[in-house]
């Protein structure tokens, strides 16, 4: 059999590689050229757009992750402008969000960097050959007095299985894909049945599609099957099949190669596409949104479902269940000695042990980070949960080889009991949460049911979480001003807006009484979400009073960032309170980008074509990276007080900060150094070119109305020391 690079409809073929990355471009070019293909290559997004413009194509390889036009825009490109050519993409990045978003784009394949020669070239082979087979297919229906030898060409080279049935349903013919795909040699399955081809799980819904009355040349049948491999070393693979009756002459419908039994008998006529990849990514997507990767047990989500289930059937048969909460004891100073690495290798050898002590009904699920959560169904009394929860202890004790290092962890676990520790999931699992920390509080490496009486602190925030909650229905969030002055004029530019909360019984409470509550029980993002309102109605007056160069700094919780309608909520808040994009400056930390720098950067680029700034906040205390700061569209970075404090101890607490103004004059972004409060401060800071100023020495955070007063009233903002 010919290489298929043979095969006229591909030998040749125009490939234009997509990608920011010189060498790669350059790798791909030389393997394609080897194969007798015709590549072409393009610097990143904009450069493709430009040739998918220009000229014709035979097949995309596209790089999703590329600065400014990413491999999306240009399948969105694609779209636009009807452009028909095939992608394959091949890139580094995998996360569910992308994959899942390519492949709705119409990619036909995807590949994983670093990316195996042979397998790229199978999948630029197939993709190729399936365009060919579809382009010959036209030219059937457009030219009809070359149908057979066409329909001849396409069955000997189609990557797909060709047969034909007889009225009893057994294969009169099929071509010699059968052999390559499921290794059966054709001479041995015409005459028999169709159905010893089909896993037995699926025989009666193949057999119902093809006897169904209303299939017809015009109406074919298309479903999916599992078919068998011969022998049992291989598993079945996954095809979609498309089945029609065929007229009184099939045997014009045969190429001369193949094997074929008495085709004049023929009633059916079909093919086999193969199509067990793309079931093998969409169960691995649905894995994924399921699981955690790291440790393959189920997440946060699916455990809730089935913690939801087990309440159910526990009311309706008026039984009992457990929740534990496990928090793994010395984790953290293993991970940051030996690092993330070994880190990860210990959850997993945590993960064997524990699985080791469950029954065949039990879920264990990894909740985050070094905490897990296990659902124990159709428990007798707590004794069963108190058995299981010594088991995992021990189970831990012996220590665990790392490489070179033997290490020691433990656990301490929170058990809640329904119905009596409460009634809904997030009661379940927050009262498993409380009882761990006491296990914690009182040494670690135990544990303890959950109980009512559980310390003063547990009902202290038991009884602020029901009062935040509270706080955002009755408007008691208040929204305080720091001023933001510059540094040249000591006029005041910009406003940061800082949350407080006006308590009906302690009175106003300030962020570090309550956002660590809200971030806990996630309550933080709506809260944010009222703050931007709030103080975007404020701004916004004054704004269109006369003040239209004032810029709004707001501080965005992770959680809020990482909401899939981040972007879409934002712009809608500001089109509902008639706020102008350009006049907000939205400050995120570097852990934040840091933690999906891909899905992050392609909300930033959103935001920032509506014209909303991005500011850095705390900058220098995270990771710092200057990657981030070249591909992501930032104006502002904001110095962390810790360091502009730094300043009056010297040269050597300075030095921080001369770095960072220096660094943001470099990349022409906007300075702005917090907690300034003494005149050596300021002065220091105007001298280095600090272009805004934020700190008690132009005063606190305070209430709208003082704001409003310095920005309209007669008492001037101090501007010399």
């Amino acid at each position: 059999m010919n290489d298929q690079t043979d095969t006229p409809s591909i030998k040749n073929a125009r490939i234009l590689i997509v990608d920011d990355e010189p060498r790669l471009l350059k790798s791909l070019c030389d393997l394609l050229t080897e194969q007798h293909f015709a590549p072409e290559q393009a610097l990143g997004g904009r450069d493709a757009c430009n040739r998918l413009r220009a000229e014709p194509f035979d097949l995309v390889l596209l790089d999703l992750r590329m600065p400014e036009v990413d491999g999306h825009d240009v399948m969105a490109f694609l779209e636009q402008h009807r452009i028909d050519v095939p992608v394959i993409v091949i890139s580094g990045e995998a996360s569910f969000t992308s994959v899942s978003r390519a492949l709705r784009r119409g990619a036909q394949d995807y590949l994983r960097k670093p990316y195996d020669p042979d397998e790229l070239l199978t999948t630029v082979n197939n993709v190729l050959q399936k365009r060919a087979l579809e382009e010959a297919h036209e030219a059937v229906q457009a030219q009809l007095q070359r149908s057979e030898e066409l329909h001849r060409y396409i069955v000997n080279t189609s990557p797909d299985i060709v047969f034909m049935l007889d009225n009893e349903g057994r294969l009169c013919f099929v071509n010699d894909k059968i052999e390559s795909l499921l290794g059966y040699a054709p001479s041995e399955l015409v005459g028999r049945h169709f159905r010893h081809l089909i896993d037995e799980q699926d025989i009666r819904r193949g057999l119902q599609a093809l006897e169904d009355p209303d299939i017809s040349a015009d109406n074919p049948r298309t479903f999916e099957l599992r078919l068998k491999t011969r022998g049992s070393r291989k598993p079945n693979r996954h095809f979609e099949i498309t089945a029609f009756p065929i007229g009184d002459n099939p045997v014009n419908m045969l190429p001369s190669d193949g094997v074929a039994g008495n085709t004049r008998d023929a009633t059916i006529y079909g093919s086999a596409r193969d199509v067990t990849d793309r079931k093998e990514a969409e169960a691995f997507i649905n894995f994924q949104a399921y699981h955690d990767l790291l440790t393959r047990l189920p997440n946060r989500a699916l455990f809730q479902d089935r913690l939801m289930l087990a309440m159910t059937q526990a009311e309706r048969k008026d039984q009992k269940l457990a929740v534990m909460f496990l928090d793994l004891d010395r984790f953290k100073v293993i991970n940051d000695s030996l690092g993330h690495g070994m880190g990860d290798r210990l959850l997993q050898s945590v993960t064997q042990r524990l699985g080791g002590c469950l029954r065949g009904g039990d879920t264990l699920s990894r909740f985050g980070g070094d905490e897990f959560t296990l659902l124990l169904p159709d428990i007798e009394s707590r004794e069963d949960a108190r058995r299981i929860a010594r088991k995992l202890i021990d189970a831990l004790k012996a220590p665990f080889q790392l490489g070179e290092h033997e290490v020691f962890v433990g656990v301490s676990i929170g058990i809640a009991l329904f119905p009596e520790s409460g009634n809904s999931i997030d009661e379940l699992i927050q009262a498993a949460d409380i009882a761990m920390y006491h296990v914690k509080a009182s040494g670690k490496d135990g544990y303890r049911f959950f109980s009512d009486t559980m310390s003063v602190d547990s009902a202290h925030r038991l009884s602020l979480e029901r009062d935040l909650r509270q706080a955002l229905v009755r408007d008691e969030l208040r929204v305080h001003f720091q001023p933001q002055v510059s540094g040249s004029s000591g006029d005041i530019v910009g406003v940061e807006a800082l949350v407080r909360w006006q308590h009906p019984e302690r009175g106003l409470l300030y962020p570090r009484d309550f956002l660590p509550l809200a971030e806990e029980t996630r309550l933080i993002a709506d809260l944010s979400e009222k703050v931007v309102e709030l103080a975007c109605r404020h701004v916004g007056r004054w704004i269109r009073e006369g003040r239209d160069d004032l810029r709004l700094a707001v501080n965005l919780s992770p959680i809020q960032v990482d909401h899939p309608r981040f972007v879409d909520n934002l712009m809608e808040c500001l089109t509902e309170t008639g706020f102008p994009p350009e006049n907000l400056e939205i400050e995120i930390t570097e852990n934040v980008i840091m933690t999906d720098l891909e899905q992050i950067s392609r909300k930033l680029r959103k935001l920032a074509g509506h014209g909303v700034r991005i500011a850095i906040d705390d900058f220098g205390t995270g990771y710092s990276s200057l990657n981030y700061l070249h591909r992501l569209p930032i104006h502002t970075l904001k110095v962390d007080q810790s360091f502009v404090h730094g300043i009056r101890r010297g040269e050597e607490g300075a030095c921080i900060v001369n770095a960072i103004v220096a660094m943001a004059h470099g990349l022409e972004l906007d300075i702005v150094a917090e907690g300034v409060e003494t005149d050596l401060q300021l002065a220091y800071l105007r001298n280095l070119g600090c272009q805004q100023i934020q700190g008690f020495y132009y005063g606190a955070a305070t209430p709208a109305a003082e704001i409003e007063r310095r920005l309209f009233g007669r008492r001037p903002v101090p501007t010399a020391i």
